[in-house]
C-alpha cells in the first residue's frame, strides 16, 4: 500500500494525528518508515529505546528521523507509575516490584504500557519477534473491548485493476484463533465488517464452508450455518449469507445456480473462514497467485490497536501497517 492506495486513511490521521510506538527503535526497517512518517506530518512515531543507539542507528542507514519522539525504558521519568500501573493490572500475577521492573525493560511489554498509559494511541511491533511476543502483553494490559471475549484478526487484501481501480477485500481469522466455535465466529463478523469498512469496504460477508446451502452434510457445514445465523441475528444491518463455497460466494454465474435469490452469493467481498488452517491458506493463495496485496494481520477486538509484523517485514510494509494501525485508532 502506498500513500495513494488508502489516501483516506491518511486523511483521516491529518485531522486527528495520532501518536504510534514502534517497540525495536533501532531496526533499519522502522527507523525508514519513522523518517517518511514524520516528511508526512499525519502521524507522530514514539521510538522505543536508548536515543544514542537509535541515532546510531539512524545515522549508519541514512535515515532522517528529527523530531520523533524517543522513549528509553532505562530512563524513563515516570516508571515508578507505570510498575503501579502494572501491578494494579496484573495483580497477583505481576510478582514483585523488582520482577515488574524487569518485565518492563522489555521493549514489547514497556511499548504496551505507553498505549495502556495513554502517552501513545497505538502501537507496532514484531518486527525482530514473534507474533505472541507482541499478543500477550496486549491481552494482559490493554484487554479486550467491553461485549468481546477473544482478540481476532483479519487482513485486508488489495488488487489494483487494469483500469486504475482498486479491489479490497477481507479476510477473516488467519492469524489467531485455531477453531474458532460458532460464536467466536460470529465476533469475528463483527470485528471484520467493522474493520472493513475502514478501509472503504460495503461488507458482503460469506461464512465460507465445504457445502452451500445445505450441499453437504457434517460438523463442520453445521458450525458454519449456525455461525451464519447467529451471526445475521446479531447484526440485522449487515449483509451476511451462509454457508457457502468460495465459487458460490464470488462467481454471480455460480451463485444462480448454488445460492438462487441470495444478495450475498456472487458478490462478497468479506470472508469468514471456519478455522485457521483454511484462512491461513486461503489468504495465501489470493495474495501469491491473485496478485493481491496483504495487509495484516490486523488485531480486532483490544482496547486499542495493537498490531504485530512479520519478521520477513520492509520498510514500505512497516509504513503501511503504520498508518492501518494509527488509524483504526
Amino acid at each position: 500500500m502506498d500513500s495513494n492506495g488508502f489516501g483516506h486513511l491518511i486523511e483521516i490521521l491529518r485531522k486527528d494525528p495520532k501518536k504510534i510506538v514502534f517497540t525495536e527503535g533501532t531496526d533499519e526497517r522502522i527507523l525508514e518508515a519513522a523518517s517518511r512518517l514524520l516528511s508526512g506530518n499525519f502521524l507522530k512515531p514514539v521510538l522505543v529505546g536508548s536515543p544514542d543507539e537509535i541515532a546510531e542507528a539512524a545515522e549508519k542507514v541514512g535515515y532522517n528521523i528529527r523530531g520523533a519522539e524517543i522513549v528509553d525504558p532505562k530512563n524513563f521519568d515516570r516508571m515508578d507509575e507505570m510498575i503501579d500501573l502494572f501491578m494494579e493490572l496484573r495483580g497477583a500475577k505481576a510478582g514483585t516490584r523488582e520482577q515488574v521492573a524487569k518485565t518492563l525493560s522489555q521493549a514489547n511489554y514497556f511499548g504496551t504500557m505507553l498505549v495502556k498509559m495513554g502517552i501513545a494511541d497505538s502501537l507496532l511491533g514484531g518486527a525482530t519477534y514473534s507474533t505472541a511476543d507482541t499478543v500477550r502483553p496486549a491481552l494482559q494490559l490493554i484487554k479486550t473491548k467491553p461485549g468481546n471475549k477473544i482478540v481476532s484478526s483479519c487482513f485486508i487484501m488489495v488488487r489494483s485493476g487494469a483500469t486504475g481501480g482498486r479491489e479490497v477485500l477481507a479476510m477473516a481469522d488467519c492469524a489467531i484463533n485455531l477453531y474458532p466455535n460458532e460464536d467466536e465466529l460470529v465476533e469475528i463478523c463483527g470485528e471484520t465488517a467493522a474493520c472493513a469498512k475502514i478501509f472503504g469496504v460495503d461488507p458482503k460477508i460469506a461464512f465460507l464452508s465445504y457445502s452451500t446451502n445445505g450441499s453437504g452434510k457434517g460438523e463442520a457445514v453445521d458450525k458454519m450455518h449456525n455461525a451464519t445465523m447467529k451471526a445475521k441475528a446479531a447484526y440485522p444491518d449487515l449483509k451476511i449469507e451462509g454457508e457457502m463455497q468460495f465459487d458460490a460466494a464470488v462467481s454471480p454465474r455460480v451463485a444462480q445456480t448454488k445460492f438462487p435469490g441470495s444478495e450475498v452469493a456472487g458478490y462478497a467481498n468479506t470472508f469468514i473462514f471456519p478455522d485457521i488452517n483454511a484462512g491461513n491458506i486461503g489468504y495465501k493463495i489470493a495474495q501469491r497467485l491473485g496478485n493481491f496485496d496483504a495487509y495484516g494481520p490486523i488485531l480486532l477486538g483490544l482496547n486499542a490497536p495493537i498490531n504485530d509484523l512479520s519478521r520477513g517485514c520492509n520498510g514500505e510494509e512497516v509504513y503501511s501497517m503504520a498508518i492501518i494501525t494509527a488509524a483504526l485508532a
